[in-house]
């Protein structure tokens, strides 16, 4: 029994907080499952099926310094990312995933009191990272479509009467779960606001890097744009991500951040860059299975597939066409040994794009679960 006078010690918002709800481990869900991880059909975390470029292992395998402190300023990173975002290398910030990066933009603006704008359903840990920073969370749904409701978050900001302005808003493009790409109109709207704009480009490079931002971070003095190696380039067991900052902003986040936040995995994402003319092959074979899949699970009647610029797609399941909810498709898949990720709100099932095989086996275990042929 714990003394209670230990548990006063937390932080009531701590202790109030409902915990991020991560995958359930691969090799967990494998032993549970009975089934074993190579005959596992991973669709539920948006990984690439195609893993990292043989030269990430090669470069971390001959890495000669495991033994001494990373460079706490990632210089040989940030250029090579540089030439890869055409953003200067000073206007960088590279991350433990993008994930710190976004616990660290919360930790630096807001406190309690303040206000974050959430525009769900999106990335979960936007609000998270605000709640763990004590700030008050407004969520803006999106639009039926899942656009954004352009016309509700400025009057969250202009008619904040009583209460304190918001001080972020956080954005995905291409945003999960549904993959659809944030309106530049829409941005240069938002951007006019008195608030900061994150835009959390973690899915880009499947939409094509002409659909980027980063670039107007040049332009704007409040806009911050975030990125990742984990869904292109494969390496999201090693969370590399960074940001495009403006410069104000970006001397801050360096003096705030833990000094050695990114390990030796740099090299990796070095490597990563100075492949990636091959990797983006990758790209157009998930590009192309994507549309495949999509066109696939359009002949299910019952079935409504979401347009996606991402590497997974968001289907919505009619319960009265199967006599199945998309819960219990998603159990009859698991037991299958065929994984995809539930978004019960929304009756709906992210399915993240895999090789044609595991296209092919996903396509066979949901006809027989649905009852076609």
């Amino acid at each position: 029994m714990i003394d209670p006078i230990f548990t006063t010690l937390v932080l009531p918002h701590i202790a109030a907080l409902e915990p991020y709800a991560p995958i359930e481990p691969f090799e967990v869900l494998s032993r549970r499952l009975g089934h074993p991880p190579g005959e596992i059909v991973k669709l539920d975390a948006n990984e690439n099926p195609y893993g990292p470029h043989p030269a990430v292992r090669e470069a971390l395998a001959a890495y000669p310094f495991l033994h001494v402190y990373p460079d706490p300023e990632q210089r040989e990173l940030r250029a090579a990312l540089a030439d890869y975002t055409a953003v200067p290398a000073a206007n960088l910030l590279p991350g433990h995933g993008a994930d710190e990066l976004i616990d660290l933009i919360c930790r630096i603006t807001v406190g309690p009191g303040d206000a974050v704008i959430d525009c769900p359903p999106t990335f979960g840990m936007y609000s998270f990272d605000a709640s763990l920073a004590s700030a008050r969370v407004i969520q803006i749904p999106r639009l039926s479509d899942f656009r954004l409701d352009v016309e509700t978050i400025e009057d969250a900001i202009y008619q904040s009467t009583n209460l304190p302005v918001p001080k972020l808003l956080f954005l995905a493009s291409p945003n999960n779960p549904d993959g659809g790409l944030l309106d530049p109109a829409d941005l240069g709207r938002l951007l006019r606001l008195p608030l900061l704009v994150v835009v959390d480009e973690a899915y880009i490079e499947f939409a094509g890097l002409e659909n980027s931002v980063a670039g107007w971070v040049l332009e704007h003095e409040n806009l911050i744009v975030l990125r990742t190696f984990s869904k292109w380039a494969g390496l999201a067991g090693l969370r590399v991500g960074y940001g495009a900052f403006p410069h104000w902003l970006g001397n801050l986040l360096w003096q705030a951040k833990s000094p050695y936040n990114l390990t030796q995995a740099a090299a990796a994402a070095v490597a990563a860059l100075d492949e990636r003319d091959l990797l983006r092959a990758n790209l157009a074979k998930i590009r192309a299975e994507r549309e495949r899949l999509a066109r696939a699970l359009r002949r299910f009647q019952g079935l409504t597939v979401y347009p996606s610029a991402a590497n997974f797609l968001l289907v919505r399941v009619d319960p009265s066409t199967f006599g199945l909810s998309a819960a219990q498709i998603c159990e009859a898949l698991k037991e299958q040994g065929i994984l995809v990720r539930l978004f019960e709100p929304l009756d709906s099932l992210r399915i993240t794009i895999g090789t044609p095989e595991q296209t092919d086996t996903l396509l066979e275990a949901l006809a027989s679960t649905l009852g076609h042929k």
